[in-house]
């Protein structure tokens, strides 16, 4: 029986490596719906970003699965988690949303299992295996583009403010080591669909950890001067 060669091994840490880091950000909510649940509230909170979210990882967990794409199972294992927290989240911020949000939510949630069975009946019907391996792929990047895109308003706010309050350092820092995980295992499937997307989030994970370094050692300077010349 032949071992492993050290490409495949590579291959599935990468996308294993992946799927751990995704984990992170999947859970980092919880605080959030911890305090909804307590308050029985969703105060200010929007339930918006896990709904996209949601659609996101459905999109993202049809691409993955074999009858869009061979060999990528990780891509599926680590869209369903997430599918599954998302789907949680939406459904705690229904329960304890105003009436008004609870029907505008209810609304956009069935839109968004609307337009993820357009697209599994559509790559379906209209596309052979080829052809829906394009489709889903093209849709997988837009979406996984506009999600990493949506950290440039808290680096836009990082550098007006001149403040991380608002960047936790170690959801930064999982960010960028999700994306860079599933960059390299794009590049060892040479699935374009997988390294491009992720790519841009390796490059924007990267500004964060940057902008944090940079400003959080300019307002630990900033503190130690101030303490200095009040002593």
């Amino acid at each position: 029986m032949n071992s492993p060669s050290a490409f495949a091994i590579c291959n599935n840490a990468a996308g294993i490596a992946g799927n751990i880091f995704a984990f992170v950000l999947f859970v980092s909510p919880i605080p959030t719906f911890q305090r909804i649940i307590k308050n029985k509230s969703t105060e200010q909170f929007s339930g918006l970003p896990y709904l996209y979210a949601l659609l996101n990882c459905l999109i993202c967990l049809w691409y993955g699965l074999p009858v869009v794409s061979h060999g990528i199972i990780l891509v599926a294992t680590v869209n369903s988690i997430g599918a599954a927290f998302q789907l949680t989240y939406s459904v705690i911020f229904l329960t304890y949303a105003d009436k008004t949000n609870k029907v505008r939510m209810s609304g956009l949630l069935l839109a968004v299992f609307g337009v993820f069975g357009v697209v599994v009946i559509m790559s379906l019907k209209l596309f052979d295996h080829p052809a829906r391996q394009l489709f889903v792929g093209w849709l997988s990047i837009a979406s996984l583009i506009f999600m990493f895109a949506s950290p440039l308003f808290i680096i836009n706010l990082v550098i007006r403010t001149k403040s991380v309050e608002f960047m936790p350092f170690y959801l930064s820092l999982a960010t960028f080591l999700m994306s860079l995980s599933f960059f390299a295992y794009g590049l060892f499937n040479f699935d374009p669909f997988i390294y491009f997307p992720n790519g841009v989030g390796t490059i924007l994970g990267l500004i964060q950890l940057a902008l944090y370094c940079y400003y959080h050692h300019a307002s630990t300077s900033s503190d130690g001067s101030t303490e200095r010349l009040l002593g």
